[in-house]
Formats: structure tokens, C-alpha cells, sequence
């Protein structure tokens, strides 16, 4: 990399830090540290979170995906519009959470449920995410180190140092400082700012990106791929085995099942400054991914003509050169891994332009930062709000908490450190965070929407909910990562018979059903980590409801948890008119989940996400329909198809929100300042729980705990 190329992500790293330590002094007492003291604006919201959504790790995994499978499994992701359409909309189980005030998830669960059930929640919660987050400083320091074409090992006082170690050392130092400065708020503040910054760049990369590769480069290489392994042709794509369709359909039931299940920002969930304005930021999300996206989905096109078209073969035999005598972790398996993980971002260093390689290297540094602080915080306050605290007689002081918040947080960091130092990842970034979040997630989706909407759910129905998904997901994770080395060869040696009749077994499986494919090998379980979580939630479900059935002896009062009717806190109120019962709204209101909080602003935004999304979706049915009755389209249609619609109507929309999301984040994040300077923390709202109902709004507070303070 070119010395201009180095230099381009000094002052932005130095920026975010800055901004950092000058927000630390609006952070007021622990709800401030653990969600901003609630007073985010939608803009804020959705740039922010969108950022901290995104992250080094998951461009990294988004790469290794449409490497491997193109635009043709994309095409099938469609089939969620309408599913995400009516989530957002109705902003399911984000509005209700929101209304329950909690600081953490595992802190709705004591309201809902029981301390008991917070704390083993919380304890699966924490081991999930931590582990999860464990690997984020391993493929940070790679894809750095490989990317900047750095060498392996350093002179440091005289001795050789591994560079892997230094470089992950260097960026978890710069999140940690972040993450602890002012918690969420310079969290959320950073991450709208970076956004904001990286809205711009991702225009710059993807006009450099047309300038350098033509549309018939492009061609060629989509429609080399062999028959039932299609780039390009959604129809022609059953011989995927990873990134295949039932992993898409997989994908969209836990989209739903899964809904703010994940804890890796948690903050954000619990930032806004009432429901209303929560739900809003879900609805301007659907227009939030533009550029961002086209330019992932484009960087891995272009990695995969770069290496198989013939006007790029000196460059690609020079990158397969490099990774084959670079990566050498003494595991066949690792290195295969680590190498497809590699791939595109080597390629990536190769095919863009001096200045581009740097801007690149910039926005991935601070898609890494604005992704570790959120989850640095967010496992960090978990373990002290969720494990610790629920065991607390004596209320903490407020410094006192604040200061094992921070201790957590650097605790986290460290066995990052040491996890990322010692594992050998055998497995692609979506499955390995699939299987570690299948631990948690297995269950906690029933648990999640079984208490925020079914008044029956109960806590032995969540106890059971939770058991049973972690225990289906521990033998998957189990098998997953022991299959090579253990399992395939003791049962090959003791049990050939069992080994036959489970090829056999998923052989069926896969006649029956076409959209998958298992094949039984020597070096890779055949069920995929996706597929161990979809099993997780099955027995979640099943568990869930037959337990609270036949353990309910009294409903759940579900208005006093949400703040609903007599039990509305004016603090929470959205300033609009508000009456107890509800006017009578036609279905399509209903639908588009209108009611009396919506603003005319508000109307119009959600009819616009609604003739959006349905028009794509609507595009999606006709091609669908098309194929399946008139004839499949050609590979060349198919490539027309992607150029005009999937590049070229996303690029002038991503155009368009570019300049509305900038004014909009600069607008909100000017009024979120403003109503830090006038507000008050309430000490008592920590995040304890005393019989079902936040600490802060229980009469006659615990001593020392009332009150409110600056």
C-alpha cells in the first residue's frame, strides 16, 4: 500500500476519539452509560445502530457469502419483503421492549418472569456474546495485516514480534476507549458521526469500483460458474451446499422468531426517547441500506472477476500466490478457512486504485470500531446488570456501578484478546456466529415474544424454552467443531452402520427437500450452523407453550409492564394526542401500524416504506412467476436483470439518502445535545427490579437510591 494510502485513516480514528471524550461529560449516571439517557431521535438512531449493525467482521462474512454464492442467492432474500415490511411497520417486539423501559433484555425478563430466570438469561446471554464477539479482534487483525500487506512479525526492542497479536492490541485499545469514556452515548454519538462520514465514501468506492471494472468483464466471469452453482441465476443454484436456499428461508423465520433477540446492541434497543420514536428509526431503516450494501455486493463481484477473468490472471495468480505462503496455522482445515476469509480483501487491495485502497481501509477501521464498542459495552453491561446486580441486597452507589460496568467491559476485551490469540476458526463467520448465538437465541426468541404479547407465557415455560435450546445447540456446537477430529473417525471405526444409515438418512432428507443439499464428508458436519439454530427455535417453541400451558394459573398483567392505560408514565408520553381506546382504523392502517402518535411526516413515511417495498416485492413475483410458467430466463437476461435493477435503481436511490440521512442524523444529533444540557438522571433507575417493576418507578425508593442528580 502506497504511503497516502496509510495515512488516510489517521485523522478520522483520532476524530472518533476525540468526539468521544468530549461527549463523556453528558453522560449522566447508569442509565446514560447503558442507553443515553433515552433521549436519542429517530436519525440518530437508525445512522448509529445501522453502523454499529454493520461492522469490519460482518464485510469480511459478507464477502465469504456472495464470494461463494453471488447475486443469485441475493435474488431469493427477497422473499422476506413483505415479512420485514410488516415487522418494521408494526415495529414488533421493538415498541413493546421499549415501552417496558428496561435497560437490558435479561432485565424484561425479571419483570416478566423472574431474578432467577434474569440471571441464567443473562448467564447464557453473556457466554453466547462473548464467545460470538471472541473471534472479532482475530479477523480485524487479518484482514489489516493482509490487507495493508504488512509483515508477519515486527522489530520491538530489539526482539521479533508477531504482528497479529500488536495489531489486535491497537484496535481493541482504540474501541475500548470509546466504549468507556461515555458508554452509550459516545457510542451512539461516534457511531452517527462515522456514518454520516462513511455515507460519502461508500459513493466514492462504488463510482471507483464502475470505472474500473465494465459490465462484460463482469458478465463473463457470472456466468462461468458451473450448472447448479449459478452467480448469477436464482434458478440454477441447487448444488450450493452453504449459502444455499434453505439457509435463506432459514434466515427469514428467525429474522421474525430472532426479533431484537441478539444482544450485540443492546443500547440502541433501549436509547430512544419513548416507543414511538423506537419504531420510527425501524421504518427509516428500510431506506438506510444503500450504498452500503451495493458497494459489499459489488467488492465481491468484483474479487471474483478480478480471480477468474483472463484480463485479471497475472493479478490473480499474484493473490493465490500470497495467501498460499502466508497463511500457515499447521491445521489443513484452519488454513482452507482462513483463506477463503482472505481472499476478497487481498483481491480487493489488488484491483483498486492508490487513494481508493486507503479510503476502503478507513471505512473498514471504523465499521470495526463503531461494531466492537456496541459490543464490547453490550456484553460488558451484562454481566455486571444481569448477573451481578440481581444478586445485590444493598443497591450499588452510583460510582460504584459505573466503575464495574467499566471493569467488565475491559474483561471483555481481554478474553477477546486471548480467544482470538490461541482458537483456529474451522468454519465461515455466518456459521460460527450462528452456532454460537443458536446457545442463546435457541430460546430466547419464544421467551422474548411469549412475554412481551402472550399474557399466558409463564416462567416455567421460559425456564424450559431456554433449557431445551441450549441444550440442542451445545450438541450442534459440539458436533460442529469435533466432527473431523473425533466424531467422523470413532464412528467410521465403532459404529460404520450408524455412519450409513445418517448418509442415508440426510440423502432422503435432501430428495424430499430440493431447495437443500447434505453431503456426509471426513472434514465438515453436513448440518450447517444456520440449520442447528432453526432446530433450536423449533424445540424453543414446542417447550415454551406446552410448559406455560399446563403451568398458568393467572394471566399476566401486561398493561403495568408496558405502561399502558392507568399505568402510563407522563415522561414516556410522545407529546401527541392520546386517548385510552383507540379510534377505529381501517385494516390497511392497521397494517401500516397507524395510530395516534403518527405525525403527518409519519403517514407519508411509512406509505412510501410500503410502495417501496412492495414494488420490489412485487418485481421479485413477476420474475418468479415468469420463470416457473413462460420459461426460464438466460443467464445474459438474468445479468441485465441485476445491472439495471439491482445496481442501477439502488444507485439512485442510495443517491437520494445519502443527502436525507445526512441532514437528518446533523438535525437530530444538534437536538439530542440540547436535551442532555437540561436533563437529570434519575439515580434509582439502574436497572433493578423490585416486584416486576423498574426500581425508579416503585413508590418510596430505596434509601440512598431517590431522586435525581446532574
Amino acid at each position: 500500500m502506497h504511503t497516502i494510502d496509510w495515512m488516510m485513516p489517521l485523522l478520522p480514528v483520532a476524530a472518533i476519539i476525540y468526539i468521544a471524550w468530549r461527549v463523556r461529560n453528558y453522560t449522566k449516571g447508569v442509565s446514560g452509560f447503558l442507553a443515553g439517557n433515552r433521549l436519542a431521535g429517530r436519525y440518530v438512531l437508525v445512522v448509529a445502530s445501522g453502523e454499529a449493525g454493520g461492522g469490519l467482521i460482518t464485510a469480511v462474512a459478507f464477502f465469504e457469502k456472495y464470494y461463494q454464492s453471488g447475486y443469485a442467492i441475493a435474488f431469493w432474500q427477497q422473499i422476506a419483503m413483505p415479512v420485514g415490511l410488516l415487522m418494521t411497520l408494526t415495529g414488533f417486539v421493538v415498541y413493546r421492549y421499549r415501552e417496558t423501559r428496561a435497560l437490558t433484555l435479561a432485565q424484561f425478563f425479571e419483570i416478566r418472569y423472574s431474578k432467577r430466570f434474569r440471571v441464567f438469561a443473562g448467564v447464557l446471554s453473556y457466554a453466547a456474546g462473548v464467545i460470538n464477539y471472541a473471534i472479532f479482534p482475530a479477523v480485524t487483525a487479518r484482514f489489516i495485516i493482509f490487507y495493508g500487506g504488512l509483515p508477519t512479525e515486527v522489530a520491538v526492542g530489539g526482539f521479533m514480534v508477531p504482528m497479529f497479536p500488536l495489531m489486535m492490541i491497537a484496535s481493541l485499545a482504540v474501541a475500548m476507549s470509546i466504549s468507556l469514556l461515555g458508554g452509550q452515548l459516545s457510542i451512539m454519538v461516534t457511531d452517527c458521526v462515522l456514518g454520516i462520514f462513511n455515507y460519502f465514501v461508500y459513493v466514492i468506492i462504488v463510482g471507483a469500483i464502475l470505472l474500473t471494472f465494465s459490465f462484460s468483464q463482469f458478465r463473463q466471469a457470472m456466468e462461468s460458474r458451473g450448472d447448479g452453482e449459478s452467480f448469477i441465476n436464482p434458478f440454477n443454484i441447487g448444488d450450493l451446499q452453504d449459502f444455499n436456499l434453505l439457509f435463506v428461508l432459514i434466515g427469514i423465520f428467525m429474522s421474525v422468531y430472532g426479533r431484537m433477540a441478539w444482544q450485540g446492541g443492546q443500547g440502541f434497543n433501549a436509547a430512544a426517547k419513548n416507543a414511538h420514536e423506537q419504531k420510527m428509526a425501524g421504518v427509516l431503516g428500510t431506506w438506510k441500506n444503500g450504498f452500503n450494501t451495493l458497494m459489499f455486493t459489488l467488492l465481491a463481484i468484483c474479487a471474483f472477476t478480478y480471480l477468474h477473468h483472463p484480463d485479471f490472471a497475472v493479478g490473480a495468480d499474484a493473490v493465490h500466490t500470497e495467501l498460499a505462503a502466508r497463511v500457515h496455522t499447521g491445521n489443513e482445515v484452519t488454513d482452507a478457512t482462513l483463506r477463503n476469509q482472505l481472499l476478497v480483501p487481498l483481491t480487493i487491495r489488488e484491483f483498486l486504485p492508490t487513494g481508493i485502497v486507503g479510503l476502503f481501509l478507513t471505512t473498514m477501521m471504523l465499521a470495526m470500531f463503531t461494531c466492537d464498542t456496541s459490543y464490547l459495552h453490550s456484553w460488558g453491561s451484562i454481566l455486571i446488570q444481569d448477573i451481578v446486580l440481581p444478586f445485590r441486597k444493598k443497591p450499588f452507589e452510583e460510582k460504584q456501578q459505573l466503575m464495574l460496568l467499566r471493569l467488565s467491559i475491559l474483561g471483555v476485551a481481554v478474553f477477546a484478546f486471548l480467544f482470538s490469540l490461541f482458537y483456529g476458526q474451522t468454519t465461515y463467520i455466518l456459521m460460527f456466529m450462528s452456532l454460537t448465538g443458536a446457545l442463546y437465541l435457541g430460546g430466547a426468541g419464544a421467551v422474548i415474544i411469549g412475554g412481551l404479547y402472550w399474557s399466558r407465557g409463564t416462567s416455567a415455560g421460559a425456564w424450559a424454552a431456554m433449557a431445551s435450546g441450549v441444550t440442542v445447540a451445545a450438541v450442534g456446537f459440539f458436533c460442529t467443531h469435533n466432527w473431523a477430529g473425533m466424531i467422523y473417525p470413532w464412528l467410521l471405526a465403532a459404529h460404520p452402520g450408524f455412519l450409513e444409515g445418517f448418509k442415508d438418512g440426510l440423502e432422503w432428507l435432501g430428495a424430499l427437500l430440493p431447495i437443500a443439499s447434505w453431503t456426509v464428508t471426513p472434514k465438515k458436519f453436513p448440518i450447517t450452523g444456520q440449520e442447528i439454530m432453526f432446530l433450536t427455535a423449533g424445540t424453543a417453541i414446542t417447550a415454551y407453550v406446552t410448559v406455560s400451558l399446563l403451568t398458568c394459573r393467572e394471566r399476566f398483567n401486561l398493561d403495568r409492564m408496558l405502561h399502558r392505560g392507568e399505568y402510563r408514565l407522563a415522561a414516556e408520553d410522545t407529546g401527541a394526542m392520546k386517548v385510552e381506546v383507540e379510534r377505529k382504523r381501517s385494516w390497511v392502517q392497521r397494517f401500516l401500524g397507524f395510530n395516534e402518535e403518527y405525525t403527518k411526516g409519519d403517514r407519508i413515511l411509512a406509505w412510501s416504506v410500503f410502495y417501496w417495498t412492495m414494488g420490489n416485492f412485487a418485481v421479485f413475483v413477476v420474475a418468479v412467476v415468469w420463470n416457473l410458467v413462460f420459461g426460464r430466463w438466460s443467464d445474459d437476461t438474468w445479468f441485465e436483470f441485476w445491472k439495471y435493477y439491482a445496481v442501477g435503481l439502488v444507485s439512485v436511490v442510495a443517491l437520494v439518502t445519502t443527502v436525507w440521512f445526512t441532514i437528518g442524523g446533523v438535525v437530530d444529533l444538534r437536538r439530542l445535545f440540547r436535551s442532555l444540557e437540561t436533563f437529570h438522571a434519575d439515580v434509582a433507575d439502574d436497572g433493578r427490579v423490585i416486584g416486576h417493576t423498574n426500581a425508579d418507578e416503585v413508590k418510596g425508593k430505596a434509601k440512598g437510591k431517590g431522586g435525581t442528580r446532574d
